[in-house]
């Protein structure tokens, strides 16, 4: 995944990423938008075929786009480690439903 940064202010960070869609944009921009540090989260991408997706945060001014940027990868990335524990353990108990 190659990242490449568009424009950075204080409170805005516009950056493209190279092959991805709207799963993780879309992602990102739920997580973004969950954050009362932040003004505006968007992403666009302008063709499906043959374009990398733009990503724009703009915050409050109380916080760096950047350190939101990151806090919202972590977040992604804990409740990716909860699903996986939450679908592990219902798989064990479904399959001890199937052996009883």
């Amino acid at each position: 995944m190659q990242i490449k940064v568009l424009k950075k202010t204080s409170n805005e960070l516009r950056i493209e990423i190279e092959g991805e869609g709207h799963t993780l944009c879309n992602l990102l921009e739920k997580v973004l938008l969950e954050d009362e540090s932040i003004d505006m989260a968007a992403y666009n991408i302008p063709h499906p075929l043959i374009s990398n997706p733009a990503i724009y945060i703009r915050t409050k001014g109380r916080r760096s786009p950047e350190t939101a940027l990151k806090d919202a990868a972590d977040k992604i990335l804990k409740i990716e480690k909860n699903f996986r524990a939450s679908f592990e353990k219902a798989l064990e108990n479904w399959e001890k439903e199937q052996k009883s």
